[in-house]
């Protein structure tokens, strides 16, 4: 017999409601962190690597010598090498800005766009530091001061005071006979191009590393 048609009446037992579940309340997964000791303009790229574009000047005066950093790695602190001036590009910086305003920052010397000449060399360069692989695009401008002119290191930052220890003016058979590391390592090679003015040729690097 058809069920719509069945006169007997419903003999199914009622059917139950579901208990109640009380709700469990969670804590929620706090979001995976990229903080780094770097700072915060270093950004994770494609390839899992720390990176950042910098800005970074050789300064070279009268005398044919150019103005260096000796720095070291907070962890590796027996180790230690020569760079030029310069750092990070800030959000909306050129790389001209940037370039004049670390080399205020790091050196005291206050300079204007028009005494920048390029950018005259550019790199990739790939280094350790504060335990992390870092990439960095570097873009290098030259700068002529007068002979005489003394770094003052009164604008460094905590953490720049923590990882650079001194600045000075050496000349490139000087930089090829002390006994650091140099970085880029062509910058003994790369002050004598320039001391006699620049071409007008760019020279790329490519990508080195520092380590």
């Amino acid at each position: 017999m058809h069920p719509a048609r069945d006169p007997r009446p419903d003999r199914r037992p009622p059917v139950e409601p579901p208990p109640l579940v009380e709700p469990v309340e969670t804590t929620p997964t706090p979001p995976a962190t990229t903080a780094s000791s770097l700072g915060p303009d270093w950004t994770v790229g494609d390839d899992g690597l720390r990176h950042r574009r910098a800005a970074r000047v050789v300064v070279l005066d009268d005398a044919g010598r150019v103005l260096v950093v000796r720095g070291h790695d907070a962890d590796q602190p027996e180790r230690s090498w020569w760079f030029t001036l310069g750092g990070g590009i800030d959000p909306g910086e050129s790389e001209v800005e940037a370039a004049l305003r670390e080399l205020r920052e790091e050196a005291g010397i206050a300079l204007t766009p028009a005494d920048l000449v390029g950018p005259v060399m550019t790199r990739a360069g790939y280094f350790h530091f504060f335990a992390e692989t870092c990439r960095q695009d570097e873009v290098f401008f030259l700068a002529r001061v007068p002979e005489g002119v003394e770094p003052d290191d009164a604008g460094w930052t905590d953490v720049e005071r923590e990882v650079l220890d001194q600045m000075a003016w050496l000349s490139p058979i000087e930089l090829r006979e002390q006994p650091l590391e140099v970085f880029p390592t062509a910058l003994p090679d790369v002050v004598e191009r320039l001391g006699a003015g620049w071409d007008g040729v760019v020279l790329h690097l490519g990508e080195e590393h520092d380590d």
